[in-house]
């Protein structure tokens, strides 16, 4: 088996496999850190086990998808890059950047070879089959949408007692033989919980700042147009907006000849009212079912032939700048589309791409004197010294202190690139580069620390804190069932909390997408509520870091009749949503299924270890 075997109990830097495939410390450290770049917060450390858990989920997915015979072409990929998030700079304009630019925008900006990025795109895609695959017999039935109606639609007035695990652990008092006692009864916990620690000094290779210096000549300019003009070539290429009337399937997944009828009707009045003098924008807000173009005025901005649906195309291309279509029925329902702008096939001017290119041969310029330089100071490192070395090219050099893998670094930030080199090379071995998203980075590592296990004074305060939460996570349980009994009991929820010193709050009318305090969003458990009668009282509810006890006071039932005001919203949303909870359920039996024929293998060791690293900042 590739990669170091079937057993990965005692490999540390392996914390699963999925069939052939390794999961890495590397690998979850890298997608927390993509986490944290795209949702501004970091994950919590508790939460890496999850994060494990999703990681294995996902490659599970692929292994599934080539078990069952799914597969991506490469007009599939193609279609993706041109179509997909990246497409602004893959496919510019709906143009192909050409193969140079590409590769270096993949190497340069995504820190990844073209292989590597091809396959992960492709993984994308098949993860995309899967899901189609599993859910694509899902409907929603009228009875489906009366009850979701009755659900969002239902208010409740409550009274709920609060327990907090804050308030409770100001309460607990722990005494020093207490602490210790817990620290030897779970020091296995801590083992080795000191992430390993390295220093290094360094010197940065700045390629954005080399790039802004750069000069680009009009001769190179001129060179570089003319040996890629034909990726400059303008393909033929419309700006277009539409209104669109859906034709609803019923349960059966058919459109009857009444739905299309009333699709029809909708969509001619719209049409009369446009040649009448409408506001085309303000019909497409108001009016089309294509939610997504329609907050911009039904525009769907540029796009190529082999675009669109073949009807919709023909109708499209076939019309001049501001003309209006005649309905155009697709496999959607009815569409109606105007022709905003019209741009013919031709290649554009040097002067008309002059700014796409120069930044371009400035960061391509940039990119070989950085590396040039890497390799010259890594060179004379060797001989002279790291400082000697940068210093001959104006290079300043970083003397670091202690560092994890995780942490973030002068001049670098969060660089996992370097920092997988610097835990790889060993002490004082000569200076070393490596390529980052910054530029290059020339290196030296000046000391290692190895992972250690604290003593029980470096990590009393962590203890105790442990110890008082979980103490009063257990108090917690104990208090929110003592009101739920009592109150049930004596039927009165205020006198019940009162025994246990809690406290009781009233809300006022509260809906499915309502948010009350200490119960947060009432989708959430507090849901319960809305299968209460007035006077029930709740079984106890865990909410984070609280508990809490309801009694429903007052309960409004949905008004009769307005479902039909909102059933094609519900009806998405209820089609996501059950979609959704087959994927889950889907996947988690696939996992368990994986996991028994032995396909799927957990280091929960190293996990735990990992884990336990991460909350001590490493």
């Amino acid at each position: 088996i590739p990669q170091g075997g079937s057993n990965i109990t005692g490999q540390p830097n392996i914390l699963a496999r999925v069939g052939d495939d390794n999961i890495t410390i590397e690998d979850v450290a890298r997608r927390a850190e993509e986490f944290q770049r795209s949702q501004g917060r970091q994950i919590p450390p508790a939460m890496m086990p999850q994060l494990v858990d999703y990681m294995i989920t996902d490659r599970a997915q692929l292994l599934q998808a080539q078990r069952l015979g799914l597969r991506v072409s490469d007009a599939e990929l193609k279609d993706e890059l041109q179509h997909g998030p990246l497409s602004t700079y893959i496919f510019p304009d709906g143009k192909f950047v050409g193969q140079e630019k590409y590769q270096n925008f993949v190497t340069q900006q995504l820190q990844s070879s073209v292989e590597h990025f091809e396959e992960q795109e492709r993984n994308y895609i098949l993860q995309r089959k899967l899901t189609a695959l599993v859910t694509s017999n899902i409907s929603v039935t009228p009875a489906d949408i009366e009850r979701e109606y009755q659900r969002q639609n239902l208010k409740v007035k409550l009274q709920y007692a609060v327990v907090s695990l804050a308030d409770l652990s100001k309460q607990i008092t722990v005494s020093e033989p207490e602490i210790k006692a817990y620290y030897q009864s779970h020091k296995s916990q801590y083992e080795n919980s000191v992430p390993e620690k390295r220093k290094a000094k360094y010197a940065v290779i700045d390629v954005g700042k080399l790039a802004a210096g750069e000069q680009i000549s009009p001769s190179e300019l001129l060179s570089y147009y003319n040996q890629h003009k034909s990726e400059f070539q303008q393909q033929e290429e419309i700006k277009a907006s539409h209104i669109l009337i859906k034709t609803e399937a019923g349960p059966d997944g058919k459109v009857s000849a009444a739905a299309d009828a009333a699709a029809r009707k909708k969509a001619e009045d719209i049409l009369k009212k446009l040649r009448a003098g409408a506001n085309f924008e303000e019909l497409a807000k108001k009016e089309s079912d294509d939610k997504a173009s329609a907050i911009n005025g039904g525009s769907l901005g540029f796009f190529q032939r082999g675009s669109m649906v073949p009807e919709f195309e023909k109708a499209a291309f076939s019309l001049n700048k501001g003309q209006i279509s005649d309905l155009v029925k697709t496999q959607y329902g009815y569409h109606i589309i105007r022709v905003d702008d019209k741009h013919q096939a031709g290649t554009p001017s040097i002067e008309q791409v002059k700014e796409k290119i120069e930044p371009f041969l400035k960061q391509q310029k940039a990119q070989r004197e950085a590396e040039a330089l890497a390799n010259s100071v890594q060179s004379e490192a060797g001989s002279q010294g790291l400082d000697a070395a940068a210093a001959k090219h104006a290079l300043p050099v970083v003397t670091s202190d202690w560092f994890a893998r995780g942490d973030s670094l002068p001049g670098l930030g969060a660089a996992p690139e370097f920092m997988q080199a610097v835990f790889s090379a060993q002490e004082k071995s000569p200076p070393q580069s490596v390529g980052t998203q910054l530029g290059y980075v020339v290196f030296q590592v000046t000391g290692v620390k190895p992972p250690a296990t604290p003593t029980f004074a470096e990590i009393r305060s962590q203890v105790e804190s442990q110890f008082k939460t979980e103490k009063a996570a257990g108090m917690l349980e104990q208090k929110a069932a003592q009101i739920s009994d009592r109150a049930r009991a004596l039927h009165d929820l205020k006198k019940a909390a009162k025994e246990v010193g809690a406290e009781v709050k009233t809300s006022d009318w509260l809906g499915a997408q309502s948010q009350a305090p200490d119960l947060g969003n009432m989708g959430g458990p507090a849901s319960v509520a809305f299968a209460m009668k007035p006077g029930e009282i709740s079984a106890p509810l865990f909410q984070g870091r609280t508990a809490a006890v309801l009694m429903v006071t007052d309960r409004q039932e949905a008004p009769a009749g307005d479902v039909v005001k909102t059933q094609d919203q519900i009806r998405d949303q209820l089609l996501r949503t059950k979609r959704q909870e087959a994927l889950e359920l889907y996947l988690a039996g696939m996992v368990k299924r994986l996991e028994k024929e032995g396909k799927i293998r957990k280091n929960q060791q190293q996990i735990d270890a990992y884990t336990r690293r991460s909350t001590l900042g490493g």
